[in-house]
């Protein structure tokens, strides 16, 4: 396994839709324990494929000592909304905004090894599902943002100072990166 280097906002494959993922087998595997090693290893309750450069729909998460992957996930989600809360992003360093999400959601899929996954959850596992699924879609969670709320985070990732901010992130997550998976669906954008 390999703690993996997390793309920061600006990135172009952040901003694009992941691809569906057709090839179950010791790659995909080693991507999703490498992505479960990153996410412990920042401490993160969730990471999107394309948070590490994989244009691919896969996803992890851990919440609350419930953790697990989703593979080419498809969310169904309820009608009400949860009480907003703040929301953070790995990729997104720094910055967080209260985000509207719904309350409940079941998400279907597979595992790495192509069985059937449906999972249900409310509260921060819905949210986190919600969350990751945006990534997958090429969705940051400042772009759920309305109002003053989008506009200061626009501006804090406008000001000059937040380079120094994600340089400072990265430099730190950088000391602990490891060697990757090789190029098995690695996004060529810087």
């Amino acid at each position: 396994m390999a703690i993996l280097t997390i793309r920061i906002i600006g990135d172009p494959v952040l901003r694009t839709r992941a691809e569906e993922v057709t090839d179950f087998g010791p790659e995909l595997a080693k991507l999703v324990a490498d992505m479960e090693e990153t996410m412990d290893d920042v401490d993160g309750a969730g990471l999107a494929a394309p948070q590490v450069g994989v244009s691919l729909r896969v996803f992890t998460y851990r919440i609350d000592g419930v953790s697990g992957h989703v593979v080419n996930p498809v969310l169904e989600l309820s009608e009400e909304f949860q009480e907003d809360q703040v929301e953070g992003c790995l990729s997104i360093p720094g910055l967080g905004y209260p985000v509207p999400r719904r309350r409940w959601t079941r998400v279907t899929g597979q595992d790495k090894d192509g069985n059937p996954v449906t999972l249900e959850g409310e509260g921060m596992l819905a949210r986190a599902f919600q969350h990751e699924t945006d990534h997958l879609d090429g969705v940051l969670f400042i772009d759920r943002l309305t109002g003053e709320d989008r506009k200061a985070a626009l501006r804090a990732i406008r000001m000059a100072d937040y380079d120094s901010i994600a340089e400072r992130t990265v430099t730190q997550r950088a000391q602990s990166v490891g060697s990757s998976f090789g190029t098995f669906g690695q996004s060529t954008g810087a």
